[in-house]
C-alpha cells in the first residue's frame, strides 16, 4: 500500500485574486479522491496552502521579512489575523473531507514549527505515525523565527520537503497544482506552452510566478521542493488538481499525465 504526501495548491482551493473566497467545489472533488484512496488501503497526509487566505495580508504587511520596526504594531495584528483565515481555511478542507466520512486531524504549523524554508525546526512526531483512515493535516502558515525576525512565512511546500525526508515510509510526494496539467515549458496560458513529462533534477525553468500575490516563490519553489525531493523518492509529480482522477490513476497503475520529477544523480 502507498503512504501518499499531498499537497493542495492554495491556488486550487481558492480563488488567489479575491480576500478569503474557497473553492468548495474543488475542495469536494480532492476529498471524494481521498476516500477512495483510503478506501483502496492506502494512506494520506495532506498539506494544503494558503491562496487568497494568506497571502494578500501577508504581501500587504511584508510578512515574509519578519519584523519591521516602522509597522510592527500592525505586523502583529496582521499575525494573528493570518493564523486565525488559515485555521478557517483548514476548517473548510477538513470539513469537505469529513462530509466523505473521512476522520481528519489538524496540527497548525504555528503550533509546532520554528523558523522557515525546508531547514526549519519543531518536532514533526505527530506526522510519523497514522491510525489507519486517519487524515493527517496541515498547511503553510505564519510561524514564530528567531529574533530579530521574530515571525515568517513557513510555505506548505518546504513542509512537504521536511515530510518527505523525514516521515519513514513516505512512496509518493505529490504536488496538485490548479492551473496546468503538471510543469509547463512557459507559464499557463501561453500559446506555445506544453506539459513536461518529464522533469531532471537542475533543468532551467523559463516563467515566472504572480509576484503581486504570492509570498512564498510559486512554480519556482514547487520545482525547487520537488527536486529536493526526489533526492530520496523516486515517486515525485506535478499533477492538475482539478483532475483528481489521475492521482488515483498514478496510485494504482504506476503512472498518469503530469510531470514526474527525477534526480539525475
Amino acid at each position: 500500500m502507498a503512504k501518499i504526501l499531498m499537497k493542495w495548491g492554495g491556488g486550487l482551493i481558492t480563488d488567489k485574486s479575491k480576500l478569503m473566497t474557497p473553492d468548495i467545489e474543488k475542495m469536494k472533488h480532492l476529498s471524494q479522491m481521498v476516500r477512495d484512496l483510503s478506501d483502496l488501503g492506502h494512506s494520506i497526509i495532506i498539506v494544503h496552502g494558503a491562496g487568497s487566505f494568506g497571502h494578500m495580508k501577508a504581501k500587504k504587511w511584508r510578512l515574509k521579512e519578519g519584523k519591521i520596526e516602522s509597522i510592527e504594531d500592525s505586523q502583529f495584528d496582521a499575525v494573528c489575523e493570518v493564523r486565525k483565515d488559515m485555521l478557517r481555511l483548514n476548517g473548510l478542507v477538513r470539513s469537505e473531507l469529513e462530509s466523505f466520512d473521512l476522520k481528519t486531524e489538524s496540527h497548525p504549523p504555528s503550533d509546532w514549527a520554528n523558523g522557515t524554508g525546508p531547514e526549519f525546526t519543531g518536532s514533526i512526531s505527530e506526522f510519523m505515525s497514522q491510525e489507519k483512515g486517519l487524515i493527517k493535516t496541515t498547511f503553510g502558515d505564519v510561524v514564530d523565527c528567531e529574533k530579530p525576525k521574530e515571525f515568517g512565512i513557513l510555505s506548505g511546500d518546504d513542509i512537504m520537503v521536511r515530510f518527505s525526508k523525514e516521515i519513514e515510509d513516505i512512496t509518493h510526494a505529490i504536488f496538485l497544482l490548479g492551473d496546468a496539467e503538471g510543469l509547463l515549458s512557459s507559464p499557463p496560458g501561453n500559446s506555445d506552452s506544453k506539459l513536461i513529462s518529464l522533469w531532471k533534477s537542475g533543468s532551467v525553468l523559463t516563467g515566472d510566478h504572480d509576484s503581486r500575490i504570492d509570498v512564498t516563490g510559486g512554480i519556482k519553489l514547487k520545482v525547487s521542493s520537488a527536486e529536493k525531493i526526489s533526492e530520496f523518492l523516486s515517486d515525485v509529480w506535478m499533477i492538475d488538481g482539478r483532475k483528481p482522477d489521475r492521482v488515483i490513476e498514478l496510485i494504482e497503475e504506476g503512472s498518469t499525465i503530469g510531470t514526474k520529477i527525477v534526480n539525475e544523480a
